[in-house]
């Protein structure tokens, strides 16, 4: 008689034979370097943040490629006068961002407090490549962090054993799912995070029912026909402009940031026209925090008391498990005021955290 627990052994046995197949014969399979190499991109080397540049570090900028062979850029930030090996960071987000805006800050800041920052541009945004342009995916916006935990393993300059990740945003919940995958990652913080799987899923707040979601699937699978015979893909638009009067806080919040001096930036998709409409399709059946209770290495969550988004983070923070994990709320911050303002984002409990985890 066939019993569960055999069945257990022989998936097990049948997984592992295939594992060890695929190794004798990795000795045989040539990897031409053409594959692993990235691609030239155009890159701005003239300072065009929406922030102060820091007279405390160096910035550069550099390329790498993830394993699905898109090249993503990156500003690479240095403490001037350090001595390596340095513990480092990857760093990105708001989702619809790019690295000019707050996930450099972020960056910049971090190495000003001595770590070896970098801050990329997520796959098909930016000046990172990949087609189409402007579509999201779970999957390889995942992948991106762990292609900067590559990179950055690789440098002389860093330490192997003492990587992080930030992710801002809709890239807090990547985030969060990098370190669910990647052992690599030993310390991860996730900043005014969305859920991104959650809310495509089930609207803001879990308003949306099933029959909603059907007939929001049904109109983007349309669009979907609608684009392959325009030969081209429609665009969602970014923040709304003009903004309505009536517009919830929320939305009056990103307008204030993405789509003034404040925070506009020429590249970035919500100061312009946004995501593709259909991105969010390969969102709403692929939740990414399924195992974020099995991170065993350190996570920290910070949300602002008043943020309309503070429901993902408290959630996301009650999956975790272990006495690393920490969650920080700070008083009377939305937000966006942890996309940019100094006197809220809290930068000495984030360097604390860091340097107890990548020590």
């Amino acid at each position: 008689m066939t019993t569960k627990k055999n069945l257990s052994k022989a998936s097990l046995s049948i997984g592992l034979a295939c594992v060890a197949t695929a190794c004798a014969a990795a000795p045989e399979i040539t990897i031409e370097a053409s594959h692993i190499k990235t691609e030239p991109l155009k890159l701005e080397q003239k300072w065009d943040k929406v922030f102060k540049q820091s007279t405390q570090v160096t910035h550069s900028k550099v390329t790498f490629v993830n394993r699905y062979g898109i090249t993503l850029a990156a500003d690479l930030y240095i403490p001037k006068n350090s001595k390596g090996p340095l513990p480092a960071i990857a760093v990105s987000g708001p989702f619809g961002a790019v690295k000019e805006q707050s996930s450099g800050l972020y960056a910049q800041t971090l190495a000003e407090r001595g770590f070896l920052t970098i801050a990329f541009d997520p796959s098909f945004t930016g000046e990172s490549s990949g087609t189409p342009r402007y579509v999201a995916s779970p999957d390889i916006n995942t992948e991106d962090f762990s292609a900067a935990v590559d990179y950055l393993s690789t440098r002389e300059d860093v330490d192997p054993n003492r990587i992080g990740i930030l992710g801002i945003c809709g890239w807090g919940g990547m985030a969060i799912n990098a370190a669910s995958m990647d052992t690599r990652i030993k310390a991860t913080v996730a900043s005014t995070m969305y859920d991104m799987t959650r809310v495509n899923a089930k609207g803001y707040f879990d308003a949306m029912d099933e029959n909603a979601r059907y007939e929001l699937r049904e109109k983007l699978n349309q669009q979907r026909t609608i684009d392959y015979k325009n030969g081209q893909y429609a665009l969602a638009g970014g923040v709304v402009d003009p903004l309505p009067a009536d517009a919830p806080q929320f939305v009056k919040d990103y307008y204030a940031y993405y789509k003034t001096e404040r925070g506009y930036h020429p590249r970035s998709l919500n100061s312009n026209k946004g995501w593709n409409v259909t991105s969010s399709l390969s969102f709403m059946t692929m939740p990414i925090l399924s195992y974020a209770g099995e991170i065993r290495n350190a996570v920290m969550i910070v949300h602002g008391e008043k943020a309309h988004s503070r429901y993902f983070g408290e959630d996301a923070f009650k999956l975790l498990k272990g006495d690393n994990k920490e969650l920080v709320i700070v008083p009377n911050a939305s937000h966006t005021d942890l996309y940019d303002q100094m006197d809220k984002i809290p930068f000495d409990k984030i360097e604390v955290f860091y340097k107890t985890y990548l020590k």
